[in-house]
């Protein structure tokens, strides 16, 4: 060994003994931490046992919710099933229950929201527009057409800006903001096949449908037919005007009434311009056109233009009021005839269709064109007691023989 390799050796420390009181340290140390282990090793399978026991428990609370869930379906199945086939019962019952439906359609004669050029203007109904306002004039009516179902006036006039008068005695026209006296008062329809209807040229008929439906009320007349949906049936409208061709305008009734079942029309209404002014009867063209419409399938039929009331007749089950009279009539300022009246007709339609009328759906309300006997202030109001039994008293005369 060389002498390097000696001074090395014996310069390395050597290990002392462990006295007793240090190994009884190191003992205890080592007792201490094996007391540590061994707690560490009960925590860890305490808690896994704890684990086992919260999954055991999550397991069967999840398959006991699985089983009661199977039994539940099966019970919500029977139920279902049986709830199926009440459900359909009570389906085919409130199909049925939606039968009967009855409606009321009001209907007026002519209305002329406008006035003659010619005519003393301080008097006319423009100036009662102009000082009261559009709500004025179907003040005294209002409240019974907004009970009803659909309302509908014969709109005998213009509603344009137009200038050129036709070459005739009188032409009516109003600004066309005049739609507001009928929506204001619950006015849903308006007939146009009249002999005023063209008294500023074609444009003005082409105006007046336009202000009027912009205004939302439905207009109808000559080759034009319209449906009125209410409460789920279909009004059919068609307004045919008789004085120019007379009987020869039964073609167009016939294609009109045609055309109205071809689009689902439960309930067919015919307006007729028609008869001869101030005659309280009807004439034999309006009977024979009356009797037409109701054979091809009208289920009403009213008529205007004679500018008095005329007679009721009772057809096939199906009514025809001959003629309404006026009603809010800017034509002229002070009739010597102010009677006029509300034609109320209740239609009851079941799965077969329309029933037939009888005089319990019929209800006749006396008016008078002016809420004053002394002028035209073209404000048509209701009558009561004797003045209202006057009136029924001359529908009645003039329903004889009919």
């Amino acid at each position: 060994m060389s002498e390097t390799n000696m001074k090395n050796r014996s310069n390395k420390k050597r290990r002392r003994p462990l006295t007793e009181r240090e190994k009884e340290i190191l003992r205890k140390r080592r007792a201490k931490r094996k007391r540590r282990l061994l707690i560490r090793r009960i925590l860890v399978i305490l808690l896994i046992l704890l684990l086992l026991v919260l999954i055991f428990l999550i397991g069967h609370a999840l398959l006991g919710n699985l089983t009661e869930d199977d039994m539940d379906s099966g019970n919500d199945n029977a139920k279902k099933s049986t709830n199926l086939s009440i459900e359909s019962d009570s389906s085919i019952a409130e199909e049925t229950d939606t039968y009967p439906i009855t409606i009321t359609v009001s209907s007026m004669g002519d209305c002329t929201l406008g006035t003659d050029e010619n005519f003393d203007q301080s008097t006319s109904l423009p100036a009662y527009y102009n000082s009261k306002g559009p709500d004025y004039f179907f003040q005294n009516v209002r409240s019974i057409l907004e009970e009803d179902d659909l309302s509908i006036v014969n709109f005998e006039g213009t509603l344009t800006e137009e200038t050129a008068r036709a070459d005739k005695t009188f032409a009516f026209k109003a600004d066309p903001e005049y739609t507001k006296i009928l929506t204001g008062s619950s006015v849903e329809a308006a007939n146009q096949a009249n002999n005023h209807s063209h008294d500023y040229g074609e444009k003005s008929f082409t105006d007046t449908t336009e202000a009027l439906q912009e205004a939302g009320i439905t207009t109808f007349g000559y080759e034009d037919t319209a449906i009125y949906e209410v409460k789920g049936v279909k009004i059919g409208l068609t307004g045919i005007y008789e004085l120019a061709t007379h009987e020869g305008c039964s073609e167009m009734l016939k294609e009109n009434i045609a055309s109205l079942k071809e689009e689902g029309a439960d309930v067919i209404i015919v307006n007729f311009h028609w008869g001869v002014e101030k005659e309280y009867y009807p004439n034999a063209t309006q009977v024979s056109l009356a009797h037409t419409a109701i054979d091809e399938g009208a289920d009403l039929v009213i008529g205007h233009h004679p500018h008095v009331l005329e007679g009721v007749e009772l057809y096939n089950g199906k009514y025809i009021a001959y003629s309404l009279g006026n009603f809010c009539f800017g034509g002229n300022k002070n009739p010597s005839d102010k009677d006029t009246m509300i034609f109320q007709m209740s239609f009851t339609i079941t799965e077969d269709g329309v029933a037939d009328s009888t005089e319990a759906d019929m209800n006749i309300i006396p008016c008078r064109l002016s809420s004053t006997t002394s002028c035209n202030d073209y404000c048509p109001t209701p009558l009561e007691g004797g003045e209202a039994q006057a009136v029924l008293d001359k529908i009645e005369k003039y329903s004889e023989g009919l």
